[in-house]
């Protein structure tokens, strides 16, 4: 495999990896303050060979779920990060069993939503999964098959710091939470 190859490949697996260290780093201190318990989801592995505690060799048994989720003030919350370059969201961005689960997750009553960074432009939006699932459907039915960066503004909830956290995803949740009433 070429250099420039390779170089595409690992780019393309860790494009999110940025925006989910920003996520970890904020979920952190959102339990150090007490004010929300929300966790990465790994991906389930299948070691096939050990030495001691070190694994030697294994491989994904499952796809997972979603990347995160938890409780925020006595309610579930689940979602996906994604992080993109460009002006539109590609909705084959969204696999179909994290479009399953987030679909299921608010169906029992959780909020599910997806974070949407925009690398080109420096703008995060929390974005309610039923917005997703709006375009979802319209895509489905031959509609364009990605969302414009100007309906995350118009639909979403732009993600800024505060609370003394780098990415104050909460806060946007708490508007959209009161937005609904």
């Amino acid at each position: 495999m070429a250099t420039s190859e390779y170089q595409k490949q690992v780019g393309r697996g860790n494009r999110g990896m940025a925006l989910e260290s920003k996520i970890d780093h904020t979920n952190s201190l959102y339990a150090l303050k007490n004010i929300a318990l929300v966790n990465k989801r790994a991906t389930p592995v299948k070691v096939t060979r050990s030495k001691g505690t070190k694994v030697i060799s294994g491989f994904f048994e499952a796809k997972s779920t979603v990347d995160y989720d938890g409780t925020y003030k006595g309610r579930s919350v689940a979602f996906e990060a994604k992080s993109l370059k460009g002006k539109s969201f590609p909705l084959s961005m969204i696999a179909d069993h994290q479009f399953r689960y987030l679909y299921n997750a608010q169906d029992h009553g959780a909020k599910a939503f997806l974070i949407v960074e925009f690398r080109d432009t420096d703008e995060t939006f929390l974005t309610p999964f039923s917005v997703i699932e709006y375009y979802q459907r319209r895509a489905e039915k031959g509609g364009r098959k990605s969302i414009p960066l100007e309906d995350f503004s118009i639909h979403g909830f732009w993600v800024d710091r505060g609370r003394g956290v780098q990415m104050d995803y909460l806060a946007q949740l708490d508007r959209w939470i009161d937005k609904e009433g």
